[in-house]
């Protein structure tokens, strides 16, 4: 083991936390579920993977960290009732890895140069995407009204564009238990959410599901 531990190696590995307890910290500060401890020892498990991996010659051991990175990356994805949620922290995780094996090899400042665009994506872009949402979003609602009487989808159509969201209907359809609908819905993040809470209520719905 002592051939493998020189002053180079080192400095790999404390470039590593840095670089990976810089965007940790961003994680952390946001509260999301991979944060400063975990995304610093995913880019110096990353480092260490690939300096074993130059030191023994060995191509295959740099490859499995791919693989690896991707089923931890997999974990932190959920769906809750209207959002698909953790793709970014685990596209960090994925780009956190990456900025790793980087170091790892021996490519120090373009893991730094990695580590600061990662963190412009997520500081600085940021604003951008909640302009976004705040124009656009984007949901499916798979409705089931109570009876056959479309006049309670008229109205539900009337209030969503009374809170400044657009509809369109993509399928009708009369069933047993009443009118069946499809109507995807444009407009405000927040205001498709107040719409799923407002449906809740209403009793003239038996049932909605959303289409992620």
């Amino acid at each position: 083991m002592a051939e493998y531990l020189n002053t180079d190696d080192l400095l790999k590995l404390l470039l590593s936390i840095v670089c990976g307890g810089a965007i940790g910290f961003e994680r952390e500060y946001k509260n999301k579920s991979a944060g400063f401890r975990t995304i610093i020892l995913i880019c110096m498990g990353s480092t260490v993977f690939s300096l074993i991996s130059h030191h023994t010659n060995d191509d295959r051991i740099a490859s499995t960290v791919v693989t690896g990175i991707g089923f931890i990356g997999a974990g932190v994805i959920f769906k809750d009732e209207l959002w698909l949620k953790g793709l970014t922290t685990s596209a960090v995780i994925w780009v956190s890895a990456a900025i790793g094996m980087l170091i790892g090899m021996g490519h120090n400042l373009m893991g730094v140069i990695t580590t600061i665009c990662a963190l412009i994506v997520l500081s600085i872009f940021n604003y951008g995407e909640k302009l976004i949402d705040r124009v656009h979003h984007r949901k499916q609602f798979s409705i089931l009204f109570v009876g056959n009487d479309l006049q309670n989808l008229h109205e539900l159509e009337q209030y969503m564009k009374m809170r400044g969201l657009s509809s369109k209907r993509m399928h009708v359809s009369k069933r047993e238990a009443g009118a069946f609908v499809v109507i995807d819905v444009f407009g405000n993040k927040n205001s498709i959410l107040n719409l799923n809470e407002y449906m809740v209520g209403l009793p003239q719905i038996a049932s909605f599901q959303v289409a992620y």
